[in-house]
């Protein structure tokens, strides 16, 4: 039985108004009652993790790991609540929804392996010169150490593999931070059954009952409490641009500014090549329109833009595309509310001159989302910032060019990106050449002949990107090196061995960068 509440230091509490939660099928009720956290609430949660602070970032990483793990198995033994409650929230396939409970527990298991092994936490050594001249050099060590209490935002298009026990949560628990959890408002069902995992969890392995909070919220005092509160010390969020950046300037007008890391907008450009498009234009299309279309458009790497030579080549490809797109019925989105934003953001492309609409489908309810592809020159479309924008939904724009150069100008106009694409065969080398060290300016991660849809959960995973595809160019929301967001790097000069973190100490088992070797 759901409880509409929050968690807070290991019990279920009550705070603030209520809100309801409504299918986007049908438009019923399926919370009546869920409480949206008020300043207090949520000052009761950054309070409990700050107690549990010192506890949890001293525990060994060994420790750790095991409740990482413990969280995977706890949320794997609720899959079939958390797909029927979460199929309700979000209208999401059951299949769909058990591959993204596989990712959120896969993902906290590589994280365990991970800081088991150690490398994440940058242990340095530059060993005392006593007798170097013309002065002595002292003993100095280097480690990256928890920040502190970490806020994160669940994300509306993602309720397990980017919400309460996702990407941001898994990375913060990992380094050491405990974490409050602002519940995204369409999924406060789903939240709540993975925070009772965790709360489990945290029994099971005897961690700080502060070590994990959730807080719902629908309201943006909660959303904004959360990011000013004091006790927080960086915040993670996936979700618009313009909330991400109303947060954001929160987050540095601080009077302690704190790191916000925020992953906002992008519109993932595919490039067509030349020789590509000419050789294997149709079988591209079929598989853009698909990438396109998966998840009803609502995915953060949507491939929304895609850029080609005039000619019949681009013609085949986009009466292909068109085509393949036409056989996709029209789908639910998350929210109704999306749905509004969806449908608004295509009726004011619509309305503007020198926009050609290649293919229109209908939607059936309220709440549908079907595919739409618009055509505009390459002078259109750099004329036209509002063209640059996302459409979070199945709206792609096609931007036809008259030549190389046209195709490189487009390039230089790209804001920040989470992907892009370049479909290219082994003659395109030339064309791609003056292209790609503009491109890398502008994306976190480059894609050769697939697709951006699908983030693999990795080692060397980039999910990020200049502004305004996220806050910090210099971090990912995915794959392991998500955990240096929430570490800090701290030195100690010419302490005692039993004074050093267990990562500096000699002969630690964890991998050191000892007087410039790597051991």
């Amino acid at each position: 039985m759901l409880s509409g509440k929050h968690l807070i230091d290991g019990a279920w509490v009550e705070g603030g108004k209520t809100f309801q939660t409504v299918s986007p099928v049908t438009g019923d009720v399926l919370q009546a009652a869920v409480f949206d956290a008020d300043k207090a609430t949520v000052a009761r949660a950054a309070e409990a993790a700050e107690r549990a602070f010192a506890a949890y970032s001293a525990t060994s990483v060994a420790v750790r790991a095991a409740f990482l793990r413990q969280i995977a198995d706890e949320i794997e033994a609720r899959g079939a609540d958390l797909t029927e409650v979460a199929g309700k929230e979000t209208a999401l396939p059951e299949m769909r929804l058990n591959g993204e409970r596989g990712r959120t527990t896969g993902q906290l298991r590589l994280f365990a392996d991970w800081i088991e092994e150690g490398g994440c936490f940058d242990a340095r050594i530059d060993r005392a010169m006593p007798d170097r001249q013309p002065l002595p050099r002292p003993d100095v060590r280097l480690v990256l150490k928890a920040i502190g209490p970490v806020g994160v935002f669940g994300a509306s298009n993602f309720p397990l593999a980017f919400s309460t026990a996702g990407g941001d949560t898994a990375s913060a628990l990992a380094a050491g931070c405990p974490v409050v959890v602002k519940g995204h408002p369409a999924h406060a069902g789903t939240a709540e059954i993975v925070a009772e995992a965790i709360r489990v969890a945290i029994k099971k392995t005897g961690m700080p009952k502060g070590a994990f909070g959730l807080v719902q919220g629908a309201s943006i005092e909660s959303g904004s409490a959360l990011v000013t509160h004091p006790l927080i010390k960086a915040v993670g969020f996936t979700g618009s641009l313009r909330g991400g950046r109303a947060l954001f300037d929160l987050a540095v007008s601080r009077p302690e500014p704190i790191p916000f890391y925020g992953e906002l907008g992008s519109i993932n450009p595919t490039f067509l090549m030349p020789a590509a498009l000419a050789s294997r234009g149709e079988e591209i299309a079929g598989g853009w329109a698909q990438s396109l279309t998966m998840g009803v458009g609502q995915f953060c790497t949507n491939p929304g833009l895609v850029i080609g030579l005039d000619g019949p080549d681009l013609d085949a490809f986009i009466a292909r595309s068109c085509e393949a797109l036409g056989d996709v019925p029209a789908q639910t989105m998350l929210t109704a509310g999306i749905a509004k934003a969806y449908a608004t953001a295509i009726a004011e492309r619509e309305a503007q001159g020198n926009v050609s609409v290649k293919m229109k489908a209908d939607a059936a309810g309220a709440c549908d989302a079907a595919p739409i592809v618009f055509e505009v020159t390459s002078d259109v479309w750099l004329e036209n910032p509002a063209l640059h924008d996302e459409v979070f939904g199945p709206a792609a724009v096609v931007v036809r060019c008259q030549s190389a150069e046209d195709v490189l100008k487009v390039a230089e106009a790209l804001e920040g990106q989470l992907t892009a694409t370049f479909m290219m065969d082994d003659g395109d080398l030339e064309a791609v050449t003056p292209l790609l060290p503009v491109v890398e300016r502008k994306a976190g991660r480059l894609i050769r002949n697939n697709f951006p849809t699908g983030v693999e959960v990795c080692h060397a995973m980039m999910h990020g990107g200049p502004y305004p595809a996220s806050t910090d160019v210099r971090s990912t929301s995915v794959g392991t090196k998500a955990i240096e967001r929430f570490l800090r790097p701290v030195s100690y000069q010419n302490f005692h061995q039993d004074m050093l973190p267990d990562a500096l100490k000699d002969g630690a088992s964890t991998p050191q960068l000892d007087n410039g070797k790597r051991s």
